[in-house]
């Protein structure tokens, strides 16, 4: 059996990810923070899909505690799988904040770098040694990397330094045959940043060329890990 370790993963396009990796025959190991009963509720309903999950704990913005996570991760797969590595690490794990530049604080925007370019950088960094040769690694990025959108300068700032971050990862680990891609989703129906109002979601509806904001499962990546999307 094929495992991804999803950060993440206990809610929006993290645990529509976990559930159709389940779907393709994948385990998975998915991460939370601090919502712990989410997590669980994820397990669940792979568990009742007939296939296997376990939730791990980790702080993104932590890289302190990564290796006793690389620990922690390499004990559950011995554990649960009789494995040694896992095949495919997806960086999904984000917050948003909506501030301008002229307001934006040294706090948040420190908050939005450790959790989306240092966070991801120094995670994977730590894991290659678990990721089996011809894996797959895939970081989830922002359509506002694309546009100037005010009021995330910050976030889209670090997105666009992960999108970089994942074509070195790729040139450097093309060696190992291990493939980097970023996903760089537009408006989709998360908590991210507070989740939608009915205003802020017609407003995100007029601009798309569906008429509608996406929803987590149309951007779940799992089709992408497949060796025919090699």
């Amino acid at each position: 059996m094929t495992i991804a370790l999803i950060t993440g993963g206990s809610r929006g396009i993290g645990a529509a990810t976990a559930l159709a990796c389940t779907r393709r025959g994948i385990g998975v190991i998915l991460t939370y923070n601090n919502n712990s009963d989410a997590a669980a509720g994820v397990v669940d309903r792979i568990t009742d899909a007939g296939g296997t999950a376990v939730a791990l704990q980790l702080d993104v913005a932590d890289s302190a505690s990564f290796l006793a996570f690389g620990t922690h991760v390499s004990s559950t797969l011995q554990t649960i799988w009789c494995r040694t590595e896992f095949d495919y690490l997806i960086n999904s794990a984000g917050y948003g904040l909506y501030n301008t530049i002229a307001t934006v604080t040294e706090a948040q925007f420190d908050g939005l770098f450790n959790v989306h370019l240092k966070g991801p950088f120094f995670l994977t960094q730590t894991l290659l040694p678990l990721l089996a040769d011809g894996g797959h690694i895939v970081n989830m990025t922002s359509a506002t990397t694309r546009v100037a959108t005010a009021g995330v300068a910050p976030y889209a700032s670090f997105k666009d330094g992960l999108e970089v971050l994942t074509r070195y990862l790729a040139k450097e680990l093309g060696d190992r045959r291990i493939r980097a891609n970023s996903i760089s989703p537009g408006a989709i129906r998360t908590e991210l940043g507070g989740g939608l109002n009915d205003e802020f979601e017609a407003l995100l509806a007029a601009q798309t060329a569906l008429g509608r904001v996406g929803e987590p499962e149309e951007v779940a990546v799992a089709s992408l890990l497949a060796d025919d999307n090699r």
